[in-house]
């Protein structure tokens, strides 16, 4: 029996979005968002760059119809708060306004990642943590709304979340980005195998 070359294989791992959604937010080791040497235990990590709150959704939303991309998370600042959060819905408002970005979408749209685990994870890595259910009319809730209401109804959506950090240690923000992400990958299936032709 000949062997296989270990690159001819397919890669099965699911794809997860990374996305910290303002520029100035670093969450790598190094400083910046690109810390090749670190990916997700049992998932393939897709890191997504900053850009305008508009074309991000759009680039967001394309990659999600992937169907080897199985999750997307977001990162954002906490402002004002001194704990990380893990946000579990997002509404229907404008950027920085009031009115409805949908007319005829749902009022809330609940996160699919699993925020409940993920609050945890990073509790007893000793990082204090909460989960939030605040309106903030800004770019996480905004990109986290149109991220959820593009998902497919049913149980096999992708996992989409959102989690806001606090100012401060660089260090402390790569590890909650770090355990947020294991938890939700956690929760992902490996891809189906690709049928012989």
């Amino acid at each position: 029996m000949l062997d296989t070359p270990a690159d001819a294989q397919p890669d099965l791992r699911p794809g997860l979005m990374l996305c910290a959604y303002e520029p100035d937010l670093a969450w790598g080791a190094d400083g910046t968002d690109a810390d090749s040497d670190w990916t997700p235990p049992g998932a393939r990590l897709i890191p997504v760059k900053a850009e305008a709150p508009e074309s991000l959704a759009r680039t967001l939303m394309e990659r999600l119809r992937d169907p080897a991309c199985r999750a997307a998370l977001l990162v954002g600042r906490a402002d004002g708060a001194g704990d990380f959060l893990i946000q579990t819905r997002a509404e229907n408002r404008v950027l920085n306004g009031k009115a409805r970005l949908v007319p005829t979408g749902p009022g809330v749209a609940r996160a699919t990642a699993p925020a409940l685990e993920m609050a945890q994870t990073l509790s007893e890595a000793g990082l204090a943590t909460r989960l939030s259910s605040d309106t903030v009319t800004d770019p996480g809730n905004y990109l986290l709304y149109r991220l959820l209401c593009s998902l497919p109804d049913g149980p096999e959506a992708p996992l989409v979340g959102l989690l806001r950090v606090p100012e401060g240690d660089g260090s402390a923000i790569t590890r909650a980005v770090r355990l947020a992400a294991e938890a939700m990958a956690r929760h992902l299936s490996p891809l189906p195998r690709p049928r012989a032709a």
